[in-house]
């Protein structure tokens, strides 16, 4: 790897906690794979876990998996979510509190996992969990929109540097450019909420609580965070194309907000595309990178194919287990390196332009957009 990017210090845009307690084989392997059912580990990810997460944890690499699960037994949760998150070389974290767990699945606050990476941790807004949680407070209906924004606005004023939305997972990305009026959408609200007021799966509602985001995001100088791409087996891949954004984007181009497309993968180039028609939307490969292994080059490498580089930012999407998180990273990192090794081989570029480059990936656009200080 070059020495351009071994040192580099990294800014995670998209990730969420990970399990404050000890699991067995099969709730680690659960926790491995975006499937229902448990990976075998024989996979890339698997053997991206032996490779690169056994050293961190004292073992050789490529052990056997049995070692490495006695190890993690042997340590227990916290020292191994300390040891793994803080050779991640991750400054500064942007979780994602709004997904739901299972009871017996606790995980950490921003504040917690901060304290366990050596790290600074900041919240990331779901939209959705807000508009939910809203409507489990029983508010009147004639109140419904207004406490949602509040809320919002609230938890933004708390300190939250970003909103995001899984509207991907519920209806899909296909998006009107305008929001609904505001009889639909108190149509739907009305409905919404007499029916309980659950899982928001309307596409009205959907509608209208992206737009807000848009509109707060421009105005409160936030990011919206889109999920694009792959995801677990709740997601319809074809309605996860940001490809099917274009009238959003289009609309909101001018308006002061900030897009961010999440994952990507298998839209990667799609993704990379918009970025390059939309100047204000962000673009990363997120999980993708630890789920593809060793193939984690050729994946960035057609992002940047037409993204314009300063749209492009790093995260891992880690979740539940701190082996997510400390892949996203190392392999982000390894990937970036021998890209620009090869780039410098062929004198595509200067040495100046790609360690100006690699520290924007790294970091440097991200913290802009969010507000964040550069770390150095």
């Amino acid at each position: 790897m070059t020495v351009l990017t071994d040192d580099l210090v990294l800014v995670d845009q998209h990730c969420h906690g990970v399990v404050a307690g000890d699991l067995d084989r099969a709730r680690f392997a659960g926790l491995l794979t975006e499937s229902s059912i448990p990976t075998n580990f024989d996979s890339m990810v698997g053997l991206a876990l032996r490779r690169w997460c056994a050293p961190a944890l004292g073992l050789p690499a490529h052990c056997s998996v049995d070692d490495y699960l006695e190890r993690r037994a042997e340590w227990g949760w916290r020292r191994v979510s300390s040891r793994l998150l803080g050779a991640a070389g991750v400054r500064s974290w942007l979780l994602d509190t709004g997904l739901p767990v299972a009871a017996d699945l606790p995980i950490t606050e921003p504040v917690e996992f901060a304290d366990i990476a050596d790290g600074a941790a900041f919240e990331v807004l779901r939209l959705e969990s807000v508009a939910e949680r809203v409507a489990a407070a029983d508010v009147p209906v004639a109140d419904f929109l207004d406490f949602v924004e509040n809320e919002i606005r609230d938890g933004i004023q708390a300190g939250a540097v970003g909103l995001k939305s899984v509207v991907a997972y519920r209806t899909g990305l296909d998006l009107p450019a305008e929001p609904p009026t505001d009889v639909e959408v108190a149509a739907a609200a009305s409905a919404w909420l007499r029916w309980g007021g659950k899982r928001m799966d309307d596409p009205i509602l959907l509608a209208w609580l992206v737009h807000l985001g848009a509109r707060l995001s421009a105005e409160l100088h936030v990011p919206l965070q889109l999920h694009t791409g792959f995801g677990d087996d709740d997601l319809r891949l074809h309605r996860a194309d940001p490809a099917l954004l274009g009238d959003f984007l289009r609309a909101t181009k001018s308006t002061g907000a900030t897009i961010a497309l999440l994952h990507t993968w298998p839209f990667h180039r799609n993704a990379g595309y918009l970025a390059h028609l939309f100047p204000h939307v962000l673009v990363d490969v997120g999980l993708a990178i630890p789920y593809v292994g060793d193939r984690a080059g050729s994946v960035l490498a057609e992002l940047l194919e037409l993204a314009p580089f300063g749209s492009v930012c790093f995260s891992s999407d880690g979740f539940g287990l701190p082996e997510l998180h400390h892949l996203g990273a190392t392999l982000w990192r390894r990937a970036l390196g021998r890209l620009i090794d090869d780039w410098l081989a062929d004198d595509v570029l200067t040495v100046a332009d790609a360690e100006a480059f690699a520290v924007n990936f790294a970091a440097g656009n991200c913290c802009r957009a969010y507000g964040l200080t550069v770390p150095v």
